[in-house]
């Protein structure tokens, strides 16, 4: 499929080289010489200025930056917009683009689903002035089930994928994100785990191929770039290698029947002693079982006194039948009943992980609008348990807890197949050992007087948390971005100095990323708060 791009990408590369690079004259405004390098490069491509978007007409500019933004922490007027917005219509726009930026040292951004926790698809607080790319019009999805694959572009989102594999086969799935917003292009590149890691392991656990853009303006697939960087983008983050066009799939056989349920227990009805012993087993349970616990507050009695909320959603693959003997097995602590389950597609237990009002009786088509449910201001954090946590020190977390007025944490199982690929296999490395992971979410309205004290709470809970969560490093998960971690402040951050956050987000793996990064983009012209360093004399031979 990509071999079709490389004559024309080919051309575009040898007129690259042919022009002598240069900075933009500071008299012509930026999307102007923009323009003019994108003609230069390639004059028979078209390239409507209506792919442009900028702060000068403020109504579109502004609708288009606020699309897919999914922190509205990152679109407050103090923060800093892009130059303009370009938004490629075809894989050629994003190609010549990407090389035109890197022409003329015009900093650049690329978001395809707006979900970065901390806005560096689209914000840049470290470097101007920046553009940035939008992929969101790159989104189709070529699914071909007597091969049990699919090429899915950048821009098209977690649940248009989910919608065209439903569409074609009732017996195929694939293993990605909850949410169905999230723009598969930058969220493989972080690992993608979903309510089918147990059983298939994580989305970039299941990658066949991809097409991208690299620093040097060329397309590469597989075949080309090799297996260095093929393994690099598969769980480093994005934009540190290049820019994702397009993921080749593997997809998963999935029963034409599975059954999903959600049981709520409050601290009144013993939540601390069920989740405690839902540490205990989670890990254990048959692969075919996923039960995430979505951990919120409530009115606890008719005087409102607040209560903490437990949640245990789960997706089982398989039958009620089965599903009641695993858990009366395995987790009869849960009090699960026939009457809790509810038997459906994979399509409709697809939208009622995702949080749909209706649930699996929502039409799937609801999947191709591509609008997040929970767009808000938000401050995340991210934790891996290997250990469970003490009933004594659930008593204290809940203490703590309740300190915010809208509480919010979502711990993942593990095990399965989690606890068998090795750490080394993409640069994801919470694997073996981990029981699940913690995300720690504080979230305010517009207009809040004092949105830092939700953020204090988030880290005043983070703090609480150290004695029984992972050590050296305490580990975190790269697609839940946290700046509190530390943060590339110059092009030139040092490894040493980006290891603050490098080896929470790697762990052993960092060290191998930043070779890869110094070899296929020594000039690290990729680069952004919390992107991969390059070290210094380690290029093509390093």
């Amino acid at each position: 499929m990509a071999s079709s791009f490389f004559t024309i990408f080919s051309i575009f590369l040898l007129v690259l080289f042919s022009i002598d690079s240069h900075a933009s004259s500071p008299s012509i405004p930026i999307q102007q010489s923009f323009l003019q390098c994108m003609s230069s490069l390639n004059n028979t491509l078209s390239i409507p200025t209506s792919l442009f978007y900028t702060p000068d007409n403020s109504s579109s500019f502004n609708s288009i930056l606020q699309s897919s933004a999914q922190n509205l922490r990152y679109l407050v007027p103090s923060m800093p917009k892009p130059e303009f917005i370009f938004t490629p219509l075809t894989e050629p726009h994003a190609q010549v683009a990407v090389a035109c930026s890197n022409r003329l040292g015009i900093h650049l951004r690329v978001r395809s689903g707006g979900h970065d926790y901390e806005g560096a698809s689209y914000v840049s607080e470290i470097e101007s002035p920046f553009i940035v790319i939008d992929m969101a019009q790159l989104r189709a999805v070529d699914v071909n089930t007597q091969e049990s694959t699919a090429w899915v572009q950048a821009g098209a989102t977690t649940g248009e994928l989910y919608y065209w594999i439903a569409e074609k086969s009732s017996i195929h799935g694939f293993p990605a994100g909850v949410c169905s917003s999230l723009g598969i292009g930058g969220h493989i590149t972080g690992g993608a785990y979903g309510s089918m890691m147990r059983k298939y392991g994580l989305a970039a656990d299941n990658v066949l191929d991809a097409r991208i853009v690299d620093a040097q303006g060329r397309t590469l697939d597989r075949t080309a770039m090799g297996e260095d960087l093929f393994w690099a983008i598969r769980g480093a983050g994005g934009g540190s290698f290049g820019v994702i066009l397009a993921w080749k799939l593997k997809l998963v056989p999935v029963p034409e029947k599975v059954t999903v349920f959600t049981v709520t227990k409050t601290l009144e009805q013993g939540a601390t002693r069920i989740l405690y012993k839902w540490q205990q087993v989670v890990d254990k349970l048959d692969e075919d079982l996923f039960i995430r616990v979505i951990i919120k507050s409530a009115s606890g009695d008719p005087k409102g006194k607040r209560t903490v909320t437990t949640s245990y959603n789960a997706l089982f693959l398989g039958d009620v039948d089965r599903l009641i003997q695993v858990m009366g097995k395995s987790f009869p602590e849960l009090g699960l009943t026939r009457n809790d389950c509810t038997q459906t597609s994979w399509i409709g237990a697809v939208l009622y992980i995702a949080g749909f009002p209706n649930g699996t009786s929502t039409p799937p088509e609801v999947l191709l609008q591509g609008k997040s449910l929970f767009k808000n201001y938000f401050k995340a954090k991210s934790d891996f348990v290997r250990a469970p946590i003490p009933e004594a020190a659930l008593l204290g977390l809940w203490n703590r807890y309740l300190l915010d007025e809208n509480p919010y944490m979502i711990w993942t199982p593990y095990g399965g197949m989690m606890s068998r690929v090795p750490e080394s296999q993409t640069p994801f490395p919470h694997r073996s050992g981990t029981i699940f992971k913690i995300q720690y979410v504080a979230s305010w309205q517009d207009g809040d007087k004092d949105p830092s004290k939700h953020m204090d709470w988030v880290r005043k809970l983070y703090n609480y948390m150290t004695p029984y969560v992972s050590k050296s490093p305490r580990e975190a998960y790269v697609n839940y971005r946290d700046l509190d971690l530390g943060m590339n402040r110059r092009r030139n951050t040092t490894f040493a100095e980006a290891s603050s956050w490098g080896s929470k987000y790697y762990k052993g793996n960092f060290y191998r990323l930043a070779k890869i990064k110094s070899r296929f983009d020594p000039d690290n012209f990729f680069w952004h708060e919390q992107s991969i360093p390059v070290i210094p004399g380690r290029k093509k031979n390093g």
